[in-house]
């Protein structure tokens, strides 16, 4: 069974009772948007509590899961699930889909305390995998220092922080590395200047270890990194610049 209908932004199935999927797309022709963290407003489709929109008002009504396909761009998609209806509003004709985690929030102002806690839930279950996904399609899934191509063992390092403000889960902000390669960076062994030369921690250089020091680390020193084929993907300069002179000051 298909889970995902492209041309209609809504999957509903005739063997079930209630909608399967909807997709959540910002560029589309309705007003889909994350209203707060984890929480997306899904407008109707044109005929009121009818037509597509039955199922979807069903889905709320009966408490089911669904599939939120987030459009990240043109054909990638995070699907997200399990997913919930958790606000009907017949007035203004949309609903609010959410985390399901998070559906009793939906309908009320949260507290400092449930905000913080549906932050940290959409940001491990929403934005990270959204981040990484985008970051490794831009990079052909394989480290930009050594090549290795294994998505398991491939991360989305940040070049500034996420949990500095200007942290963006943008592609711009990331690259892929292979968790040695993202480990040895977030702790400044490994840096990379805006022309994208790789550098190596001076003691690093000079010190005496094993194969994976000798071939993984100081062998990269001065080599470039493989960024994106698209330049609107690869890593800012700006960005590079300072996490760059942070790395030189250590």
């Amino acid at each position: 069974m298909p889970l995902i209908d492209y041309s209609r932004g809504i999957r509903n199935p005739q063997a079930l009772d209630a909608t399967l999927s909807v997709v959540s797309s910002a560029d589309g022709p309705y007003s889909d948007e994350q209203v707060a963290p984890g929480v997306w407003r899904y407008d109707f489709r044109a005929g009121g509590v009818g037509g597509d929109n039955r199922k979807l008002i069903d889905a709320h009504r009966l408490g089911v899961t669904i599939v939120l396909f987030r459009k990240l761009r043109p054909n990638l998609y995070q699907a997200i699930y399990p997913a919930r209806v958790a606000h009907v509003d017949l007035e203004n004709a949309y609903v609010l889909v959410s985390l399901e985690e998070l559906a009793d929030l939906a309908d009320h102002e949260p507290s400092a305390v449930e905000r913080h806690w549906a932050e940290y839930i959409a940001k491990r279950r929403v934005h990270q995998p959204a981040f990484r996904g985008m970051v490794l399609k831009a990079y052909d899934t394989q480290c930009t220092v050594c090549r290795f191509k294994h998505a398991e063992l491939l991360d989305a390092a940040h070049i500034t922080a996420d949990s500095e403000a200007t942290g963006d889960a943008v592609v711009t902000n990331g690259m892929a590395m292979c968790k040695i390669h993202h480990a040895a960076y977030d702790r400044d062994f490994l840096g990379v200047t805006p022309d994208y030369t790789i550098k190596i921690n001076t003691d690093l250089l000079n010190e005496v270890d094993g194969p994976m020091l000798k071939h993984g680390l100081q062998e990269m020193h001065n080599l470039q990194i493989q960024p994106p084929v698209r330049s609107s993907e690869r890593p800012s300069k700006e960005r590079l610049a300072a996490r760059f002179a942070a790395f030189s000051a250590r």
